[in-house]
């Protein structure tokens, strides 16, 4: 909803974000041979930072290339892709929260 409604212009944090992405994922990795908890707590909050700028992201970059108007296939491509963009950033904060809170002892 804010990438939608904001006036802000969030292609600045594209570039920001996918370096934090590319940053959980070599951290997940490495916590897989490490086994820290601590690690996996710090991986899933800023999971759920990254994936929620990430979703304002594609939403705010899914509305302006609507905007700009390809034509019907254009549109239809561009809708496919856009909501393939937002499902896989829904179930990965999803998933992240579900670290974040399942990680009871």
């Amino acid at each position: 909803l804010w990438g939608y409604t904001t006036k802000a212009d969030l292609s600045k944090m594209g570039s920001f974000l996918m370096m934090g992405l590319i940053g959980i994922v070599i951290a997940s990795l490495v916590n897989i041979f490490v086994g820290s908890s601590a690690l996996q707590f710090a991986v899933s909050v800023i999971g759920v930072v990254i994936f929620t700028g990430l979703t304002a992201y594609d939403t705010q970059r899914i509305k302006e290339e609507y905007a700009e108007g390809y034509g019907h296939e254009g549109n239809t491509k561009l809708a496919v892709m856009g909501a393939l963009s937002l499902y896989l950033n829904f179930i990965n904060l999803f998933q992240m929260l579900m670290q974040l809170m399942g990680d009871r002892e």
